[in-house]
């Protein structure tokens, strides 16, 4: 029996009813679904992997322009210092005697006056905590002091100012601490001395 034209026409081109798939190309819906999911789950985390990078690369920048200068702010603190100790050496009774010590003086503020300034616009706030309580965040004790009546840790004495650019400490104060001196045992009220 041979095949008429007719019916080669219809083995080579098969008819699809709508709604139907061919055999040829069964698709299993799940696997699909699965695929498509996992998919996007990895989209949505490369997205959210690009902005916490994009976030950081952003902060770091802002931090590196913030602090860029605190390499040369560390080492102008020194003639922050040497200016200082020069102006408190000039006795004032010296000042009052001597006309070109006085301009001396008078030049040595103004230059001191300036860096201050310089500090100031660079967001470099000095330390001088005479008076305040302790922090050892901001502060370095070098020694404590008894017989103060301050407070237990209370700063007495300054020996170097420190310094902080923005929020981050660039030098800790050099400081004296109060040390609360524990009272007598006989003067404790209530207390009775018994002997043996």
């Amino acid at each position: 029996m041979t095949m008429g034209s007719e019916e080669k026409e219809v083995l080579d081109n098969p008819v699809v009813v709508e709604g139907e798939m061919p055999a040829a190309e069964t698709v299993d819906l799940a696997a699909l679904q699965a695929d498509y999911l996992a998919m996007k789950d990895q989209l949505l985390r490369a997205v959210a992997e690009t902005e916490n990078t994009r976030r950081r690369l952003t902060r770091e920048r802002d931090e590196t322009a913030k602090y860029a200068a605190s390499s040369f702010a560390k080492e102008m603190l020194d003639v922050a210092d040497n200016l200082h100790r020069a102006l408190a050496a000039i006795p004032a009774e010296a000042l009052a005697k001597d006309e070109a010590l006085k301009s001396l003086f008078e030049g040595v503020s103004a230059t001191e006056r300036q860096l201050d300034a310089a500090f100031t616009r660079q967001q470099i706030k000095r330390l001088w905590p005479e008076g305040e309580k302790f922090d050892s965040n901001l502060h370095q004790a070098m020694f404590e002091v008894p017989g103060t009546d301050q407070p237990n840790g209370t700063v007495v004495q300054v020996l170097q100012a420190g310094y902080v650019m923005h929020d981050r400490l660039l030098r800790p104060a050099l400081v004296g601490v109060a040390k609360g001196e524990p009272k007598p045992a006989g003067d404790t009220p209530g207390h009775v001395d018994t002997v043996a």
